[in-house]
């Protein structure tokens, strides 16, 4: 995972980059329990106070579960290999936490909004369609190309958010 300062500043920077529409309606939440095992904690997205999607720390817990499954049956996989077995299914289902959420948000400041919009990540897919440096006509392409009404429900909220617009 990269390094960063302090959450305060990516989520600055998360909201400084937010569209005009989107300014002062879209909020990032993260928050680790320190004094809990293993520093749980929660990320959130919200619009207008309303939680649009969560990455709590029990998420953790269902994918460790589902790789311990594929483990059993296939016990010389690699983890990563049981990992991306296990993407579909976590990606329907929005089974991350707030790591996974962190983690996106770390490699996202790190792409160009293209690279953004076109990764595999849906975290990630989201962060990048609610950014100003979408245009207009990119905007038009995405509505036109309609790709996005195959995400996942908690996915497509995302675009069809920003499409409204």
């Amino acid at each position: 995972m990269d390094h960063y300062k302090s959450w305060a500043g990516l989520k600055k920077q998360l909201s400084d980059n937010l569209c005009d529409t989107l300014k002062n309606r879209v909020t990032y939440f993260l928050t680790r329990y320190h004094d809990v095992h293993n520093s749980y904690g929660r990320a959130a997205i919200l619009l207008d106070g309303k939680e649009l999607v969560c990455f709590s720390w029990i998420e953790m817990y269902y994918q460790e579960n589902d790789i311990s499954k594929l483990y059993d049956k296939k016990p010389d996989a690699s983890y990563e290999d049981l990992v991306a077995k296990m993407k579909p299914k976590w990606d329907a289902d929005c089974t991350y936490c707030e790591m996974d959420f962190l983690d996106a948000v770390l490699h996202f400041r790190n792409l160009s909004i293209m690279e953004a919009l076109e990764s595999e990540n849906y975290m990630i897919k989201i962060l990048a369609i609610m950014d100003r440096r979408i245009g207009k006509r990119t905007l038009s392409k995405i509505l036109k190309d309609g790709a996005y009404k195959d995400f996942p429900d908690w996915v497509r909220q995302f675009y069809e958010l920003r499409l409204s617009q």
